[in-house]
């Protein structure tokens, strides 16, 4: 079955964060959309300097939550605070859990998820140096290269891709998850 994915990034996003799980959900034979504040391309962060730019398939005010099965947010250290200052972008991730579809966060990407307001009482991992982040949003946090939790998917780093690339497929495949009672 066909599925079309919402990858949100802006520049600054960690480049093996956002091309591994694309390229992974493309041979799904999914679609994975890059949606961006802006039109055109934005550019990556690789090894500790500016690396690749990609292509920008829509902009915030070209689509909704409604037009895709799922939400993929790449971390990076400028991509997540960038993303967190636009209403928009809160909005957009904070509508995939209103509607319980799958969200797949790795890295800093989980930031945005503390300006959404979804992490009350849900399992998560991210980059160790926004762990407080994530507890004080009252997620409970664990080090671990995969966290699942009600279809939210977390990962570390870049090293945990492959463990997060297939769970982010397994709760796709799996679709909306109605929130259990906390």
């Amino acid at each position: 079955m066909s599925k079309r994915i919402a990858i949100l990034a802006t520049n600054g996003f960690e480049e093996s964060e956002l091309k591994s799980p694309k390229e992974y959900l493309e041979q799904q034979g999914w679609t994975a959309d890059i949606v961006s504040l802006k039109e055109g391309t934005i550019k990556s962060w690789k090894d500790g300097n500016w690396g690749s730019e990609f292509k920008v398939d829509h902009t915030l005010d070209q689509v909704s939550s409604k037009d895709y099965s799922a939400l993929v947010l790449p971390g990076g250290v400028i991509n997540p605070d960038q993303l967190r200052r636009e209403e928009k972008a809160v909005s957009f991730v904070k509508d995939f859990f209103n509607e319980n579809k799958p969200v797949a966060a790795i890295c800093h990407g989980p930031q945005i998820l503390v300006d959404a307001a979804v992490l009350e009482g849900r399992t998560i991992t991210s980059f160790s140096s926004v762990k407080n982040d994530m507890i004080n949003a009252g997620a409970v946090w664990k080090d671990e290269e995969v966290v699942v939790d009600n279809g939210l998917v977390t990962s570390r780093t870049p090293d945990d891709l492959p463990a997060f690339n297939k769970k982010m497929v397994e709760e796709i495949k799996e679709g909306k998850h109605e929130l259990q009672s906390r």
